[in-house]
Parts: C-alpha cells; structure tokens; sequence
C-alpha cells in the first residue's frame, strides 16, 4: 500500500491513529534538533516532524540526503501540532514518523514550485509538468473539470445528446486560416481540422438528433493572444424546431447554472442590446456593462466653431470620467500619449475639466467659450469633479479607439472589478461585412448563418444591409459565446453563397454534401458555441486563457516543453508527397 491517506485529508479526528502517505517534498526545515518537512500532494500539504533522539535515526539520514521534490513514503502517527497553522486545512495535526523511505530522487527544480514563483513565463512553459505541480495551476484545471461536468450534468438534464464528429475534415475557404493534414494514402490532397463541427451539427439536425452538444477540440491558424490558442475547446451546441429566444433561454440557463454551481454566484437575468446600440454606446460588439461611460455624440455641438481637427471629422465622441477632474497635466499627457499608440490608433486627445467650482477648463479654450463648454458638460451628463475625454475623426476607428480608452479607464478607476460579473446578449449582427482588399463580402458569423426574416428580400437587393439572426453572450466584455439560426433551405443557403462571392460550381465543389442534405428534409435548427477555456478563465479571474489549459502553446504557437512545431524527416516528407521548396 503507498498511502492510506492524501496530503490534504487528516483532521484532528485522526489523532492518534498510524497513516502511510506518499509524495513530494515541498520543503525541508532543519533547525538540528527538530526537522519539518512539507508534504505536497495533489490534495494538500502535510507537515512531518522529526526530533533527534525520538525520531528513528535512520529516518533523519533519510530526510538530511533528500531535497525538494523527492518522492518520498512516509509512515506514522498523526498527533496534535503544537503550532497550528489556519492557513492549511491539514494544520490542526502532524506525523511523527517511524519510517520514511524515498521512492525516487530529484534534480534541482529550475524554478521554486510555490505560489510566489522565481520562474518566468518561458521557464514555466518548458518545465510545464513541474509548473502544474503548483496550487494554483492545479486549482485552474480542477475548476475547469468542474465546468466540464456541470457542462454534461445540465445539458444531458435538458435531453441533449453528446455526439462526436470527425477531427480530419474538408478546408473551407471562409473564417480563419485551417490547419491542413496531408493524406499519404489520397497523395497531393489535404485534411483540414476542424475549426468549429458547424456542418457536421446541422447534419445531426437534420438525422433528427434535435438537441446535440460536444466539449469539442477546435483549431485555427491564426495570431495568438492571450485568449486565444492554436488549439482550443468549444462546448458546441444545435438544436431543432427552435427561434431565437429558445437558444438564448436555454444557453442563458446553462451560464446561471454553471456560475450557481461552480462559483457560488447568482446572475440575474441577460439584457439584450443590438448590435447598432452596442457599437453606437461602447464602440463594441462585446461591450463590458459593469460600469457606464458610455459614448456621447458631441459632432453637432463641436463643429462649426473654427477648431479644424472637429470640423473635418465624421463624428466627435467623449466619454465622461468621473471625479477626473483633477487630473494634472502629467497624467493628461500621459494618457494623450497613451491613445496615439498604435494599438489604439487616435491622433490625440481633448479633454475638458469641470472643476469643483463650477469653472471649465479645455484643451481647446481658444475655440469654445464657456457657455459653449457647459453645453457640452449638460449634454454628456457631467457633473462637477469629472472630466471629458474627447476623440474625433472617421466614425468607425474613432469608436474603436475610444472603447480602448473606455476600457483603460475603467480599469483606472477601479470599475471593472474581476468578482463581478454583468452577462449581455448582443443581437442583430449584420449579416456580411465588406472586404476592401478582396471586394467582397464575408460572413460576419458563418456561411450558414440565417438573415432575419423581414431582411430576407434584402440578400440580393442589398446584402450590405441585412441583419442576421445571430447573437453573442458576452460577460464583462468577453465574448464567451457566439452562435446563430441557421439556414435549413437550399436556395436561401444558395443566395448566401452568391452574395459571398461563390460561383454555383465553387459552392457544390466546397459545400455540396450540406446542399444535398437540405433536400431531405431539414427542420428549422440554431445553436451556440461556448469558448470553453475563455469561460474557464473569467471564472477564474484570469486574462489568459492559458491558465486554464494544462499544456498551452506560447505565443508564437510553439509548445517549448516537446519543441514543436518540429521539422520531418525525408522519408516522412516522402511519403506523403511533399517538396519542401528550399529557402
């Protein structure tokens, strides 16, 4: 037997009794008379005592020859601790041993497996094994197991059925890049992975599996970030003989239960806010509604009085930052060097301060008077102590640039706290969005994603203009999930493929099966898909999905403990068809 108990399990009810544990050594104090040594296992950790002239002293050898992270056995008795230690769930009690045997050495750990780490990123991604030996890395994987089995529970509860689709698929030219597998057996053709099971779900629709759901590997070629990997997980979803609001009922029932379950939270119920509202108040699609500030449209009031940078812009936003009014003029710079980064795209930045004492004081005073100034301030709502922060130019990047300076104060200010949480659908994304380097459109969702009835008449007249019936749930500006009705007739689906530039030949070529299946019958179906590790991470409270996911790539797509991506050998390459062109 190698344990008769883990590290995180005894209590002062188990005083007096003989226990065997086993696992790594956490540390090892030596004070020469008495010795203390952490036991660390997945469940806990458990302090072991040893006193010369009490302790066997082929035990103390034992321990004085061993080092941190040694798997060690350790047999004896569990007694009251003198010091007890409320920060560890074990620390009511200790083991006197009369036995320590070690089961396997260690090297030097490159880096100290505690929560204060001395290991950088890097480090810890190349020793990952010993980087999950860590609490809080294991406690990230645990809450994750926990989101996957409510996941199961709740759904499988609701009459869903877990399906699994295929992992080599066909490449479809629309959404990210794929990443592609060559066949040594059908040589100069290609797999692609899956970058979503979307056609293979409406299939299930129209087999007649009507509630369908999968915790589903995805994978897409595309620039890393922190949430995002070359390789992630979807809980997916599709359902049949469904509208709108049973998905968004049913889904929002999932998120309540998930939170209720795994975080002890009760969300209330989702708003709903269009797509047009979203962009109008937040400049995004995945607005964070924790705290306010939103966008106030001062074009009218700000053009017409000589300052050109206004005059000459399609449109003139602010946002209010409250009690900012204080601001120096170090901090306003600052903050005006902040927005003309790159990444955030303005050209600079005007601010108007509506002191305590009523006075107002601008960046731009020698184009608008005071009255001119207070009609800002009443028509952005600002009271005294707070501060107008003003961006200006084309509509669509000043609202992207000014979301960015929303979100950088909020988190300034202290309003975007991690142990909240404010869910939001966002409805009637359009449908296709204009591509000025291939002069087409794209699908904003997908291919498959239905119009909104009444923008039905709209596909061929006007496609610019339709809106889809789509919808993204989105928790503190995190879009979580994204899904869609889906089109379940061939011609509606064969007009979709016209308006995104397919050929009748190039759509059968790419699409046929799907095209086919519609013919035999397919009900009316939508679904959703959760990104898993995203979800993991906000529950979590952390900005990166890579916490969450037990061996992540780094950012350049590489995973640096197996070094891969690696090169093949000939022979592979051979066998599979494939020239290298030479560099």
């Amino acid at each position: 037997m190698w344990r008769t108990h883990t590290c995180g399990e005894l209590r002062s009810e188990h005083i007096g009794q003989n226990v065997i544990l086993s696992g790594w050594i956490q540390r090892i104090r030596d004070k020469g008379g008495v010795m203390w040594l952490d036991l660390r296992d997945r469940y806990g950790i458990t302090q072991v005592v040893l006193e010369e002239g009490i302790s066997p002293e082929e035990t103390i050898a034992t321990v004085r020859k061993a080092g941190r992270e040694f798997v060690i056995q350790v047999k004896g008795g569990v007694v009251e601790r003198h010091s007890k230690n409320p920060n560890l769930t074990t620390g009511d009690i200790e083991i006197k041993p009369s036995e320590i045997k070690v089961l396997n050495s260690s090297k030097t750990p490159p880096f100290t497996i505690e929560e204060d780490t001395d290991g950088g990123d890097e480090l810890r991604m190349k020793y990952r094994y010993l980087d999950l030996r860590r609490t809080s890395v294991r406690n990230n994987l645990e809450l994750r197991h926990s989101v996957m089995k409510k996941t199961r529970d709740y759904l499988s509860e609701a009459s869903f059925i877990e399906v699994e689709t295929p992992v080599l698929i066909k490449s479809t030219p629309e959404g990210a890049r794929d990443f592609v597998v060559p066949s040594r057996m059908n040589p100069g053709e290609f797999y692609a992975l899956p970058q979503s099971p979307q056609t293979f779900k409406q299939l299930l629709m129209v087999s007649g599996f009507d509630k369908y759901f999968q915790i589903v590997k995805c994978f897409r070629d595309e620039d890393l970030r922190a949430d995002r990997q070359p390789e992630f997980t979807q809980i997916d979803c599709e359902m049949s003989f469904v509208e709108r609001e049973d998905i968004l009922n049913t889904f929002e029932g999932l998120t309540k239960y998930l939170f209720n379950e795994v975080k002890n939270i009760e969300l209330g119920d989702f708003p709903r806010m269009s797509y047009q509202e979203a962009m109008e108040k937040y400049g995004s699609d995945k607005p964070d509604i924790r705290f306010g500030m939103e966008f106030k449209d001062l074009t009218t009031l700000a053009k017409g009085h000589g300052f050109g940078v206004f005059d000459s812009s399609e449109g003139v936003l602010g946002i209010v930052a409250t009690g900012c009014a204080s601001y120096t003029r170090k901090q306003i710079d600052a903050l005006t060097e902040w927005v003309k980064r790159p990444q955030i795209g303005a050209k600079g930045l005007v601010y108007a301060k509506y002191n305590e004492d009523g006075s107002i004081k601008s960046s731009v005073d020698k184009f608008y008077d005071e009255k001119t100034l207070s009609e800002w301030m009443t028509s952005c709502g600002a009271q005294k102590g707070d501060m107008l922060l003003i961006l200006s130019g084309d509509l669509a990047p000043t609202r992207k640039s000014l979301n960015e300076l929303r979100l950088f104060m909020g988190s300034e200010l202290g309003l975007r706290d991690k142990s909240v949480f404010q869910p939001l659908w966002v409805v009637d994304f359009p449908l296709l969005e204009w591509d000025e380097d291939s002069q087409r459109f794209h699908a904003m969702h997908h291919p498959f994603t239905s119009p909104n009835f009444e923008d039905l008449s709209l596909m061929e007249s006007d496609p610019g203009k339709t809106r889809a019936n789509a919808y993204d749930l989105v928790i503190n500006g995190v879009e979580i999930g994204g899904g869609s009705i889906r089109i379940h007739d061939r011609k509606v689906q064969e007009t979709m493929f016209k308006a995104l530039g397919f050929t009748p030949e190039e759509a059968n070529k790419q699409f046929g099966f799907l095209l086919e299946a519609f013919e035999y019958g397919a009900p009316p179906h939508g679904g959703i898909a959760f990104g898993f590790d995203r979800l993991c991470s906000l529950m979590g409270g952390s900005d990166s999905i890579r916490d969450y996911i037990a061996f992540p790539k780094n950012n350049s797509g590489r995973d640096v403990m197996i070094d891969t991506p690696s090169s093949l050998s000939e022979e592979q390459l051979n066998e599979l068809n494939i020239i290298l062109k030479k560099m």
